[in-house]
Parts: structure tokens; C-alpha cells; sequence
């Protein structure tokens, strides 16, 4: 069976800053893949180049056995993303949000009114489909995102920190959406995120970057096993990265953290 999501020695610079160096990923179907790492350890410029937002060479990167270098317009059509900063137009409805995307991705015209009535209903929007996205809550905001990025049955759905700046029960109702869709489509997901505990508890394999490399993967339970039997997901975290949270270089800049805290205090 082919692989949802391969790469095979991704290298990316910028100027003379290495964010990725051959690295090697191979994503189960159907499986939620977490990248853990802290800022600039290159989980975003993986998932830019994955989602075709950065140029690839030819033969490192495939979806669905597509060179996202050869392939572009099909592999779009393949993912559904969510970035980390908003995408929700708040002056429209959940409604015409949907829609919008539905059109962007060419969603056959006659099953458009059932596709972004079938999201909406899957996130748990249809009473406020009507309404402007900008009365929606942060949790609702970010299930309005789901449904956008679910619209046109994607195979492969990318998620960049789906929940920063939401408190514990938003959380809680984001990822029970993921998992309901998931199940129900047999989607992969590959997912960013700094919070170990949500990755402990969702993934079923994650792998550890720092400094753009690959320093452990596998299931939660095999990386803290490795460690001890009282481990937990925050030592694989301190015992790899050296408990560093920050590294300078194109990611993890003040200009993404302010972008960062801007996206939370919106969907806060």
C-alpha cells in the first residue's frame, strides 16, 4: 500500500540556515502522525514543503505516491490543511466559509450544498452555520477551520498546531472531531504540536525534530519505555532537545512568536 505522506532525505536552507536536513518520514494510512520539536527544530517548513507551499526537488517528497514537485495541483487536491494562524474569514458566515473552500478545491457543483452540509454537521455547526464566524468561539472557530480543510474529502489532512490558544474542553472537542472524521474516512493526519500531552494521547506515532534533524521516532509509549519505566512524554521531549524551547533561525523568530500570540489571543 502506498504511503499517505514520504519523504526521503528532505533537505531545506534558508541562505545558509539549514531548517531540514534528510530527513526521512513515512506516514501509515490512516494513522495521526504528530512532529514534535521545539520552535525552529523545522515541523513548519516540513509541513510547507509537504503541502507544497515551498518548492521540493523531484523524488523527496510524496503524497499518496505523487511527487509534490511534479504534482502540485494534485496533491492540493489530496490535503486538507489547517495552518497555526487563522484562516476563517470572520465577516462571512460558517456557511459561506465552507462554501468558499468547497469552490477552491472544485468540489463538483451539484454536491457542494451536501459536502459543506455534511462538515458543518461533523464539526457540530450546523445551528450556527448562519451565522458570521466572527460571534464563534475559539473552539468553534477552529471546527469551522476542520470543516473548511474537510470539505473536499481530503486524504491526508495537515494540521499546524490545531489548538494553540484553546482552553482544555475546546481542545477536548477539536480532537474528538479529528477522530470521529478518521475513523469514519480512514484519513491520515500529520500534525504539529508542542503540547506532549495531547500528542501522548493522540498520536499513534510521533518523531522528534531538532535543529531541522530527526532524533527519535516512534510510538509514545516505545519512546518512554526507552527512557524508564517512569517517563514520561516531556522527558523524550528534555532528553533530546536538552530542554531547549527556542532556536534562532528562519523558524521560531519573534516575528512567529508575536504571530503566535496574536492567532491565541484571537482564538482565546
Amino acid at each position: 500500500m502506498t504511503d499517505p505522506v514520504r519523504t526521503q532525505g528532505l533537505h531545506y536552507a534558508f541562505s545558509d540556515h539549514v531548517a531540514v536536513a534528510e530527513l526521512d518520514l513515512a506516514l501509515h494510512p490512516g494513522e495521526v502522525f504528530g512532529l514534535l520539536g521545539p520552535n525552529g527544530a523545522g515541523k513548519t517548513t516540513t509541513i510547507r514543503v509537504i503541502t507544497t507551499l515551498l518548492p521540493a526537488p523531484p523524488g523527496v517528497v510524496t503524497v499518496a505516491g505523487l511527487d509534490v514537485a511534479r504534482h502540485r495541483r494534485q496533491v492540493r487536491r489530496l490535503l486538507g490543511y489547517v495552518p497555526q494562524q487563522l484562516s476563517a474569514d470572520a465577516s462571512l458566515s460558517g456557511r459561506e466559509n465552507v462554501a468558499l473552500f468547497a469552490r477552491l478545491f472544485d468540489v463538483p457543483r451539484r454536491e457542494r450544498a451536501d459536502a459543506v452540509d455534511s462538515v458543518l454537521d461533523a464539526m457540530g455547526l450546523t445551528e450556527a452555520a448562519d451565522r458570521t464566524a466572527s460571534t464563534y468561539s475559539g473552539g468553534m472557530v477552529r471546527r469551522l477551520e476542520l470543516a473548511q480543510a474537510l470539505v473536499s474529502a481530503p486524504q491526508v489532512l495537515v494540521l499546524d498546531e490545531p489548538t494553540v490558544g484553546l482552553d482544555p474542553v475546546a481542545r477536548s472537542g477539536v480532537w474528538d472531531r479529528i477522530h470521529e472524521v478518521r475513523r469514519e474516512t480512514g484519513m491520515t493526519v500529520l500534525v504539529t504540536t508542542h503540547a506532549m500531552e495531547e500528542a501522548e494521547l493522540h498520536c499513534d506515532r510521533v518523531a522528534l525534530l531538532h535543529r531541522g534533524r530527526k532524533r527519535a521516532e516512534g510510538t509514545p509509549t516505545e519512546l518512554m519505555d526507552a527512557l524508564g519505566p517512569d517517563a514520561t512524554l516531556d522527558d523524550v521531549f528534555r532528553h533530546h532537545t536538552g530542554d531547549t524551547l527556542t532556536q534562532s533561525g528562519q523558524e521560531g523568530s519573534m516575528r512567529d512568536v508575536r504571530t503566535a500570540r496574536r492567532t491565541a489571543r484571537r482564538v482565546g
